[in-house]
């Protein structure tokens, strides 16, 4: 059975590595958008600079059925720390400007903080 985003961010709270004090807050009971901003940290750092997540691993990992709902929040909140510095958003391999337009399907990796 194949691992949910859900899933990974229980693992990751428990590893008490990399992204492990934002998973716990992501896995809390803290404002809707703290947690998405701290379940898009934990799985970006816990998977390090090579790799990349999705704003919908987020949103899934922390609004179960309802995860849809959570998209363009999801989104917004990735804008809001590649804005900062804290990741990286990608499209087609390639790094765009948290400020711009861009539309479809993007990743977010870490910057290497950890």
């Amino acid at each position: 059975m194949a691992s949910t985003p859900h899933t990974e961010l229980v693992r990751i709270a428990d590893a008490e590595g990399p992204g492990a004090t934002a998973a716990r807050t992501a896995l809390g009971d803290s404002p809707l958008r703290e947690r998405l901003r701290a379940a898009i940290s934990a799985l970006a750092d816990h998977r390090g600079p090579a790799s990349s997540t999705c704003p919908s691993d987020a949103a899934r990992a922390i609004g179960g059925a309802e995860w849809r709902d959570l998209m363009d929040d999801a989104r917004e909140v990735a804008r809001e720390l590649a804005a900062e510095g804290d990741v990286e958003i990608t499209q087609h391999g390639k790094t765009v400007d948290p400020q711009g337009q861009w539309r479809g399907p993007i990743r977010i990796r870490t910057r290497g903080r950890q």
